[in-house]
């Protein structure tokens, strides 16, 4: 599936990208290849074959979620630079 330059330099203003016509011309041959190969996969029989969204099987390595003791509020604003009624006080970001 052959992809035309303007295609490329559609994709490029999509990202926010400036192709010259060298990268232009290497980012259509790449690109093809790739929907050509795109192309090859399409056409393998998948019939019974589950669908994946890892190779590998994966399994949870979190811990239990438990609760602990926590800080009390004088304590986690101890180090605070600036705080004001029982919080921290950021400046302001937003006009």
């Amino acid at each position: 599936m052959p992809l035309t330059p303007e295609e490329v330099e559609h994709v490029a203003l999509l990202g926010r990208l400036e192709l010259t016509a060298q990268e232009r011309e290497v980012f259509t041959r790449q690109l093809s290849a790739i929907l050509d190969y795109f192309q090859q996969l399409r056409e393998l029989d998948t019939t019974g074959v589950p669908p994946t969204s890892h190779v590998i099987p994966l399994q949870n390595v979190f811990r239990e979620d438990e609760s602990g003791k926590s800080l009390s509020q004088e304590e986690t604003l101890a180090n605070a630079p600036e705080q004001q009624q029982g919080c921290f006080q950021v400046p302001r970001v937003i006009e």
